[in-house]
Parts: C-alpha cells; sequence; structure tokens
C-alpha cells in the first residue's frame, strides 16, 4: 500500500512536469534467428534508438524505449510462444514480429489472453485480426487492387501470370476477375524453383508478351536471367513484378535489350524526410560492414521502422490521457491482463486521430499511415516505377481513393515507341518470291554481301519504311522456306514461327493477315490487297471455220428467225384472202372479164417474205392496209436482224477464239480430270480448308485425297507444274497470278477472286513499334510510293512478256440482245390481223346491200371462198358493174382505163 501511494505521488509530481510516462518502457521484439542478424531485428533496433534521440515521447525527455530481442527458428510456434511468455514475465507494452504467419499466430493468442498489443509488418493474407493486434502491411485487397490498376492502365489484353506459391494468387484476385469483366486473355502458370526456363519457354511460345511476376524477392535476378537467356528481355515484352523492392536491383545487365519492366513502390524514396533517414540507415550499414547486402532500405525493414514510429506516437497520445504502467504477466496465471492495454491498442488504431477527429496526418517512411479500427492499414500510396535506361524511374503514384485512374507523370524519358527503334537493328525475317524478294545475279560479277545480296518489292518497302522510322535491320530468308503454319497446338513453323518464338523483329513478306495468324502474332496495316485466283495454261487457239459465218448468232436467235419467217408467209396469205383489196382484175384492158386473182398464193407469200429478209424484194407487192402493214413490220425486222448479223460477223471471222476447258471455279470443282492444288501451309490451303462453303469443302476434300499429292512447297514449283502439265491447275493469290501471267505468255488467270484478302508486315504478339510500322506503310500508300514499287517490280523489270494485244473475243448475239424485235413483228402481225378483218367486215356491208342480202350471209359466203385456197374468184352479176366503176375510178383506176384504149 505503501507502494502505492509513493508511485502515486511520483506520478502527480510527473504530471506538474507534464509526463506520467515511467522513466523506460519496454517493448517486445521476436525475430527469426538468421546469420547475420534479421534485417527486421536491424531496423527495429534503428527505429528505436531514432525514436530515443529524436522523438519527444516526454517533455521531461527522460522516459525512453527500451527493448528485448527473443530469436525463434523460423515457424517454430512453441518455441514463438515460449518466448513471448518470457517477455511478459519482464513487463512489456508491446511486441512486435514474428515473422512467419504460423509463428505469428500462437503470439497473437497469448497477447489476446494478456491484453498486451501484438505489432507486426509483413503480408498477412488474412482480412480480419485479433482483438490486439495490428499490421502495418497493406491488406491483400489493397494490393491486389493495386496490381489490377495498374494493369488495367497499360490495356493488356492478353496476360501471362507467372505466380510461385498460393499467396500470389490471393494478391492477383483482381487481375484474375478481369478475365471475367472485360473479356481478357488470362494465361497461369507456376514458377518452381530454381529451374524457370520450361516456363518461360512455353510462354514466349505462346506469343505472350505481357508478363506479370510474382515471386519472392530472392527469385527475381534468376527470373530475369534465365529470361535473359532464352532471349524474352527484348523492347517485345513488357514484365510487371509485384514485389515492392524491386527498385533495390542493379538491373543494367537485363537493361541492354530494352525490356519494359514496370513495379509498385511502397517507400517514398522522393520525400526528403525519408531520404534522411535512409541516409542514416545507410551510415549505419557501413559502420557495421554490411557489404554483403543492399545498402537501401527494404521494404520489411521500413515497415517496421513505421511500426516503432506509430507505437512510439501512441505512446505520446496515450501520456497526455493516461498514466500507463508496465509491469510483469504471467501466461500460467488466469485473468491476467495488463490494464492498459485497450488504451494503447485504440491509440495505435487511431494514429493521427483524436476524439474521432482528423488532427493531422501521420507520415512515416511508407507513406501516410491509418490504421483502422479492426487492425489493419487502411490506406497506402504506392509509387509506380518504370525501367528506364538501366533504372526504375518513379512516373506515377497509385492510391485507393482514385480507383482505376492510375496518374502517369513521366519523368526522364519520354516513351514513344520511335525512340525505341531509333538506330536499333532489327532481325527481318522474310522469303524467297519473286516479285517481292529474290537473290542478285552475280552475272555482273559483283559480289554482294549483307542486306545487299536481295532486291525486289520487299526490299523497297523495307528500306523505305526503315527510312522514315529510323532503324537498322538485318534480312534473313526463312530456314524452312514456309510462310507459317501450325503444326501442332501451340508450335508455328515458317516466318509467323520465327516471330512466335522471338527469333525475329519483323516479317516483311507476302504474308497474308489471317484469324489464326492474329492469334499468336501482330500485324501493322495491310500494304496490299490480294485474293485467291486460278493460274492455268493458255487455252488452244481456234481458228474460224467455214460455217463460222453462223456464229454471230445463237441457234435460238436462227431457230426463231426461221419461225418468224414461216409464221410472217402464213399470216402473209391468210390475211390476203380475207382482205377484199387484195382480189383484182388479172386483165385491166378487160372489163368484162367475170373473174378476180389474189397474187399472195403460198408460194408468193414465201417469196416475198425472203425477198424482204435478203433485203431484195420481189414482183408482188401488197394492196391492202393489212398485209401493208405486215410487209413493213417484217421489212422492219429484217433490217435489224441483218444489221446485227453484218455487225457481228466481222468480229466472228477475224478474232483468234481461244477454247479453255474451264472458264471460273464452278467449271473447275465439277470436274475431275484437271486437278487442281495450292501451296502447302499457306492461307490458301487454310482457306479451303477451314472454309464453310459447300463448294470450297468440296474443292479441299478433292486436293487432300489426291495421290500424289496436288499441293506444292513453293510457287516457283507450281508454276513448273502447270506449265509441265496440261491437266493442273494451281491456285494461289492473285499478286503472284498477276505478276507470273505479266511474264510467261503461256500461263493466264482463270476466272475471277475467290476471296479477298491483305499483305501484311508481320510483328511478335505486343511489339510497342508495331504503331510506327503502320504510319509508316499509311505515309507510304498516300505518297503513292508503294504502287509505284508494284508497277516497277510487276511490269517494268526485265522480263516481262511481250503479249500480243488480241481483240476482245466477240459473243453470239443472243435473244437478250436482239429478242425485241421479234415482239415488235408480233405486234406488227396482231395490227395486220386487226386492219384485215376490219376490210373484211367492211367490204362484207357494202356487198350485203349490193345483194341485198344480211351481212352475215355475205360475211359466210366470203368466208367460205377464202378457205378454199384460190386464187381467182368469179364476180356476181349485182357487183360486175360496181368492179368496173371501181376498177375505172379507183386508186390508179383511171391511169389503168386510159392504158387500156391506149393499147
Amino acid at each position: 500500500m505503501e507502494l502505492s501511494w509513493i508511485w502515486l505521488i511520483a506520478c502527480l509530481t510527473i504530471l506538474q512536469l507534464g509526463s506520467c510516462l515511467p522513466t523506460s518502457v519496454r517493448i517486445g521484439g521476436i525475430f527469426a534467428k538468421q546469420s547475420p542478424a534479421s534485417d527486421a531485428e536491424k531496423a527495429f533496433k534503428f527505429a528505436i534508438n531514432k525514436m530515443n534521440k529524436h522523438m519527444n515521447i516526454a517533455e521531461s525527455k527522460r522516459t525512453h524505449i527500451t527493448y528485448d530481442i527473443q530469436l525463434i527458428e523460423d515457424d517454430n510456434t512453441f518455441d514463438a510462444t515460449k518466448k513471448v511468455c518470457r517477455q511478459l514475465d519482464m513487463g512489456v507494452a508491446a511486441v512486435f514480429g514474428p515473422p512467419s504467419s504460423r509463428a505469428s499466430l500462437g503470439v497473437q493468442s497469448v497477447l489476446d489472453e494478456v491484453e498486451v498489443p501484438h505489432i507486426e509488418a509483413r503480408w498477412d493474407h488474412r482480412r480480419k485480426r485479433n482483438q490486439f493486434s495490428i499490421n502495418l502491411y497493406p491488406d491483400p485487397d489493397t494490393i491486389s487492387k493495386a496490381i489490377a490498376d495498374t494493369v488495367d492502365h497499360y490495356k493488356w489484353n492478353k496476360i501471362a501470370i507467372l505466380y510461385q506459391n498460393e499467396d500470389s494468387l490471393i494478391r492477383l484476385q483482381d487481375v484474375l476477375k478481369l478475365s471475367a469483366h472485360q473479356k481478357t486473355k488470362i494465361s497461369i502458370r507456376q514458377l518452381i524453383p530454381p529451374n524457370f526456363k520450361p516456363v518461360l519457354k512455353e510462354i514466349k511460345a505462346s506469343g505472350l508478351s505481357h508478363i506479370i511476376v510474382d515471386c519472392d524477392f530472392e527469385n527475381v535476378l534468376p527470373v530475369l536471367e534465365q529470361a535473359l537467356e532464352v532471349q524474352m528481355l527484348t523492347s517485345l515484352f513488357h514484365y510487371f513484378f509485384t514485389t515492392p523492392d524491386l527498385h533495390l536491383l542493379n538491373l543494367e545487365r537485363y537493361s541492354e535489350g530494352d525490356v519494359n519492366i514496370t513495379s509498385l513502390r511502397l517507400l517514398h524514396t522522393t520525400e526528403p524526410k525519408v531520404q534522411a533517414i535512409l541516409t542514416q540507415w545507410r551510415d549505419m550499414l557501413d559502420n557495421e560492414g554490411a557489404v554483403l547486402r543492399p545498402r537501401e532500405m527494404t521494404t520489411e525493414e521500413a515497415l517496421m521502422y513505421d511500426a516503432v514510429d506509430v507505437f512510439a506516437n501512441a505512446l505520446q497520445s496515450l501520456d497526455h490521457t493516461q498514466t500507463p504502467r508496465v509491469y510483469p504477466l504471467s501466461c500460467q496465471r488466469p485473468n491476467n491482463t495488463w490494464h492498459f492495454g485497450h488504451s494503447l491498442f485504440n491509440q495505435l488504431t487511431s494514429v493521427g486521430w483524436e476524439n474521432g477527429q482528423k488532427m493531422h496526418n501521420f507520415h512515416g517512411l511508407t507513406g501516410k499511415i491509418e490504421i483502422g479500427d479492426n487492425g489493419i492499414r487502411s490506406y497506402a500510396k504506392m509509387d509506380m516505377l518504370e525501367l528506364h535506361g538501366n533504372e526504375l524511374l518513379k512516373v506515377g503514384h497509385w492510391e485507393p481513393h482514385l480507383g482505376t485512374n492510375v496518374t502517369m507523370k513521366t519523368t526522364s524519358k519520354s516513351r514513344n515507341e520511335t525512340s525505341i527503334l531509333k538506330n536499333r537493328t532489327l532481325i527481318v525475317t522474310t522469303i524467297e518470291e519473286d516479285p517481292y524478294l529474290r537473290f542478285k545475279s552475280t552475272e555482273d560479277g559483283k559480289t554482294h554481301t549483307g542486306n545487299d545480296r536481295f532486291e525486289g518489292f520487299c526490299v523497297d518497302l523495307l528500306k523505305a519504311i526503315a527510312d522514315i522510322v529510323k532503324f537498322e535491320y538485318e534480312i534473313r530468308i526463312v530456314p524452312d522456306g514456309r510462310y507459317g503454319g501450325e503444326v501442332s497446338p501451340g508450335v508455328w513453323n515458317g516466318m509467323v514461327g520465327q516471330l512466335v518464338e522471338r527469333k525475329a523483329d519483323l516479317a516483311v513478306a507476302p504474308l497474308t493477315i489471317s484469324y489464326i495468324r492474329e492469334k499468336v502474332m501482330d500485324f501493322a496495316k495491310p500494304f496490299m490487297n490480294t485474293g485467291i485466283s486460278i493460274l492455268y495454261r493458255v487455252p488452244e487457239s481456234k481458228n474460224p471455220g467455214v460455217f463460222s459465218f453462223l456464229s454471230p448468232l445463237d441457234f435460238d436467235i436462227w431457230l426463231y428467225m426461221l419461225l418468224a419467217y414461216l409464221g410472217v408467209s402464213v399470216m402473209l396469205f391468210i390475211l390476203a384472202r380475207f382482205t377484199p383489196y387484195e382480189w383484182y382484175n388479172p386483165h385491166p384492158c378487160n372489163p368484162e372479164y367475170d373473174m378476180v386473182e389474189n397474187q399472195f398464193n403460198l408460194m408468193n407469200s414465201l417469196w416475198f417474205s425472203f425477198g424482204g429478209l435478203m433485203q431484195q424484194g420481189s414482183e408482188v407487192n401488197p394492196r391492202a392496209l393489212s398485209t401493208r402493214v405486215i410487209s413493213g413490220m417484217w421489212w422492219f425486222f429484217s433490217l435489224i436482224i441483218i444489221s446485227s448479223y453484218t455487225a457481228n460477223l466481222a468480229a466472228f471471222l477475224t478474232v483468234e477464239r481461244m477454247v479453255s476447258p474451264i472458264k471460273d471455279v464452278d467449271d473447275l470443282a465439277s470436274q475431275t480430270k484437271i486437278e487442281y492444288g495450292t501451296l502447302a501451309d499457306g492461307s490458301t490451303a487454310a482457306f479451303f480448308k477451314n472454309s464453310e462453303i459447300e463448294l470450297y469443302k468440296r474443292m479441299w476434300s478433292f486436293m487432300d485425297s489426291r495421290k500424289p499429292s496436288v499441293f506444292v512447297k513453293t510457287t516457283e514449283e507450281g508454276i513448273k507444274r502447270v506449265l509441265s502439265t496440261k491437266n493442273y491447275a494451281f491456285l494461289l493469290e492473285s499478286n503472284f497470278n498477276e505478276y507470273h501471267t505479266a511474264r510467261n505468255c503461256n500461263l493466264t488467270q482463270i476466272g475471277g477472286l475467290l476471296d479477298s484478302k491483305f499483305y501484311g508486315i508481320g510483328t511478335p504478339l505486343g511489339a510497342p513499334y508495331r504503331d510506327e510500322i503502320t504510319s509508316a506503310i499509311l505515309k507510304l500508300q498516300e505518297g503513292g510510293q508503294i504502287q509505284k514499287f508494284k508497277k516497277h517490280w510487276w511490269y517494268s523489270a526485265e522480263g516481262a512478256c511481250e503479249r500480243k494485244d488480241k481483240k476482245q473475243e466477240a459473243n453470239s448475239l443472243g435473244f437478250e440482245n436482239i429478242g425485241g424485235i421479234f415482239f415488235v413483228l408480233l405486234g406488227g402481225l396482231i395490227l395486220g390481223v386487226i386492219c384485215a378483218l376490219g376490210e373484211f367486215v367492211w367490204k362484207s356491208r357494202q356487198n350485203a346491200e349490193l345483194d341485198r342480202k344480211s351481212i352475215c350471209a355475205e360475211m359466210g359466203q366470203e368466208l367460205s371462198f377464202a378457205m378454199r385456197c384460190r386464187t381467182k374468184k368469179p364476180l356476181h352479176g349485182e357487183l360486175e358493174e360496181k368492179y368496173l366503176e371501181m376498177v375505172q375510178t379507183g386508186p390508179g383506176g383511171g391511169q389503168r382505163h386510159n392504158q387500156c384504149h391506149q393499147t
């Protein structure tokens, strides 16, 4: 009791001086046994010494922090529990550590029983902590969101994740969610130390170039070293390392290939206060002779320093409200608790706050620190680092309240891709294929080396692009001489395989842009369009035959003309029988002659029509309106037919006609006599193989089943096969077809294009310079340079075929060309029939009045006579005088009467 009064009096006395804290406050530290001493242990001691020297814990400055450090075997829970009980027996205000998760759980359970705060600074995947425990390491949700926001900033849609253990997947949980929300393709592989090459090669073969690496800090350099050995540290790749200590490594060895590396840093090294503390840290290490470890402070060490700083700040805040006393506690005694534990823990979780109000920001080495009521750090600001040159530089930062908005503040190096390509030497894979690329002739006696060995369209195009983008290049012929096809899942040959395996930086060749290739590589904008066409031998010529005069008109037209001729003749014969004006006196000088005749008997009608068709006429001429109408229409019909025939006859007699067994792809697919094939492992073969069109599926089945094979390895082989075999057609892209037909007069293109596709310059997947190549191609297209290159190599270069310009083959005139004249003729026939009926009725009416008969009887009598097909008809008594009068006074009658008297 006396001791209590003495202690109370002492506190009152100290309170007048401004502090009730005891002279010494002991804290405990539990660390893993290491040789040399643990880094976290060094930071713990460094922070306590720093607090005692420079932090104003009590105005009297007589109170200082002491510590007790216990070392345990890593993950030894029993040993950790035993050591923390020993510290409680001494009396401690808080316990820091241990670094392992399993040992930490045992320490937490003991400290919760005695209500002593437990302070940690390590990664912990748990999202809920014990009652008296806090952790300054950012919680998993914060770390995961920071990584995902950074990835989202780069707009990666194809990602490879390399993880080491289960904790890695917890840190990357928000990145994994991108595959569902943003349709990002993610490939996950586990890193198993120490051999990382198999996994790296697998990623390289898959064509993925955006890689997230989550591994222990000590495995970062081995990963980079082995990535360097498999040629994965070039500008084509972009790595994101999740470790917050990447800035501590010397990356000069790995930066020569301009690889892109990104990381997040929790330690704010750019702050003046932090820089001062880091300088003192380095000085301390130098004095200790620690030459085998990084001189810079690690994130674990910085967090331990901040943990001690937070404890000192909480102790200072508690000093103004209570008079804490540290006394021994026993793990064996039940209900044995520290009475000031709750108060101190509340101060720890309210750093920078007072009475629920934010008083000031508490900043440590890892930025602003806010601890929630659950003991988890609720705020963490991280620097965003990118590799520039041979060092990581800060280009922005990430904060939780900004969400997915990442602030970018580029520092010393501009990240435009032109600077990446400038003065670099790119490996260009290509294929020997006229006129795109070929070896120069050695007939001039000159020795060509390097890129000067080649010439062609692609060589000129590559040189023009390099002049615009400012890079050097080395041309290499693809070893297997193929464009590129998938020989097995994930394995490609040809130029595509060179790009997938990162053995080449560009593929400049007539490489067709296709869906399956786009999965494993990228293409710049197309520089030329093309399509599948049929190459075949020039068909045999056929001179006009002895009956070629029949060729200007189709057989159908000749048949229709014959039917028209017969129809008009018969119609003329019939109408002439009906119309009374075609009956006349054959002896006009003998008025008493009682017979009239009709000149249009069947033979005369045929002769009259034939004379009109031959445009010669005849002695037979129509008299009645109806027969004249039919005759006029027949003459008009003959004019059109004969004019059309004459115009087309000259072409058929002079043009040398070409007879080809096939005219288009339908003819080719519908027969089996002529074989056809294409280039093996090319885009044309892939087109037929993957087509859903029945015609092309049938063609692929035909090609795939032929023995010997109809496929060829090179275009030149296909050309030779066409020339040497009459019954072989080669399916190839139209630009090649156009080139070879321009140089060989024995070749020709059959039909039109089967599809439409484009040639593009290939780059590895995710290549940062693809946009620059695209810009250069667009510039050359707008300036007409690409068209100029094509004109030179297709038509102006030596070897062009001097093909004679043959007149275009004349086509037979069909019904669709001159069918209208038949309808005109039909209309004339109908009009003639109407006129004849009118004349017949009118004349029958007149005769009926003179004969005093009914008109029907008269019409019946005339119709009966007309059906007898006679050419002479007697006159009735009553009609004879009328007929003589008509002869004398009718049209031309007076003239004929005068002629008779003169005779």
